[in-house]
């Protein structure tokens, strides 16, 4: 069983790791975490689908004049802005 604290070291990290940012050691050390921790793995897998619909949805979604670009620009994200 694995000490609460190490589960709220992993799911600080997990945005980085699901965006393969991350280092090679700590990523391997997370997923060791992963095969051990059935909760950190279910809300991984859970977050991956979840990011996964989303992606699928967005391009269905029009948003009205300017709305996406506002978002983006408040959620720093311009780069993103196609």
């Amino acid at each position: 069983m694995h000490e609460h604290n190490t589960c709220q070291e992993f799911l600080s990290q997990v945005s980085d790791y699901l965006d393969n940012v991350m280092d090679r050691i700590t990523c391997e050390e997370l997923e060791s975490h992963l095969s051990e921790c059935s909760n950190c793995r279910v809300f991984v897998d859970t977050l991956k689908k979840t990011v996964y619909l989303y992606q699928q949805r967005e391009a269905d979604i029009e948003f009205p004049g300017g709305v996406r670009e506002r978002l983006y620009k408040v959620l720093s994200l311009e780069d993103l802005i196609r």
